[in-house]
């Protein structure tokens, strides 16, 4: 039975320990900032933050490309010559990754896509369930294996709060009058995915200390998450109160295993810093 390989994009945020435990391999977005087109985790989340209190503005990201999909694959082909892939995409409704990388492999054989419809910790979500069935099974079939892994994507939650309005105004997402009004009142925005699109869906008022355990409570309250294992997500400049209490809260509702995660260069342009999410894989 040929190796199966999985893959996915920069964008799930995936841990470096474990893309390296699994043997997943990650393809890098972009991040152009001053002119400068930079692979996502080449460029250090801090000097996007610097950039934005010098200039105001942010870098702007862009998906994957065909060709990169193409030297992407072949060259994990030719390190595993029998390999079969998988590849885990980012979510189509936000970005064309998915569709570059399914025009790169209508050529090639053995490699199998599918669209996560999701992003950061939720698509981390998605990657670790199915690493976890391979591990389980490693000489699974690879459709067997996507369609299991399919099934499971409308049950990875994502709940991510960006820690500025100021991001989300610089990068066309809210208005300067909804900016205005939110930047008085302390209102911060819960972003999820809702059939792979993200979407604001309610909004706190308050400090991120109050706010992030709210949405914890919120989240665990909407969602049937299975105790095995959750994430969070975290932009550099959270508060590490704000971890330590969302760690005994996890705690306290049993969960057996709990990550953190790192917002990269791609997810930080667009949170700010600061923010906090949640993903977890529904019961």
């Amino acid at each position: 039975m040929a190796r199966i390989i999985l893959t996915t994009e920069s964008g799930a945020d995936l841990p470096e320990s474990l893309a390296k435990k699994h043997n997943i391999h990650i393809v890098p977005m972009h991040v152009i900032m001053e002119g400068t087109d930079y692979l996502d985790g080449q460029l250090p989340v801090a000097d996007i933050f610097n950039f934005y209190e010098r200039t105001k503005k942010i870098p702007s990201t862009a998906a994957t490309n065909t060709h990169e999909y193409q030297e992407f694959f072949k060259t994990i082909r030719t390190e595993f010559p029998d390999s079969v892939i998988v590849h885990v995409g980012y979510t189509s409704k936000a970005s064309v990754s998915y569709q570059n990388a399914l025009t790169a492999a209508e050529d090639m054989e053995d490699i199998y896509l599918f669209d996560a419809l999701n992003v950061t910790g939720g698509l981390t979500v998605v990657v670790m369930y199915a690493a976890a069935l391979l591990e389980e099974e490693p000489n699974i079939d690879p459709v067997r294996l996507v369609e299991m892994v399919e099934a499971k994507v409308p049950k990875s939650r994502l709940a991510f709060l960006p820690g500025s309005l100021d991001f989300l105004r610089a990068g066309g997402r809210v208005s300067n009058i909804a900016y205005l009004g939110g930047a008085l009142l302390k209102i911060k925005p819960c972003i999820e995915l809702v059939d792979g699109k993200l979407m604001s869906t309610r909004k706190y008022r308050g400090k991120m200390e109050k706010v992030a355990e709210s949405l914890f409570h919120d989240y665990l309250q909407q969602y049937t998450i299975h105790r095995q294992q959750i994430y969070f997500i975290y932009s550099i400049g959270l508060s590490e109160t704000i971890k330590q209490r969302i760690d005994e809260i996890a705690l306290e509702q049993g969960f057996e295993n709990s990550m953190w995660i790192e917002a990269g260069a791609m997810i930080s342009t667009h949170s700010g810093p600061g923010g906090f999410g949640i993903a977890g894989l529904e019961v």
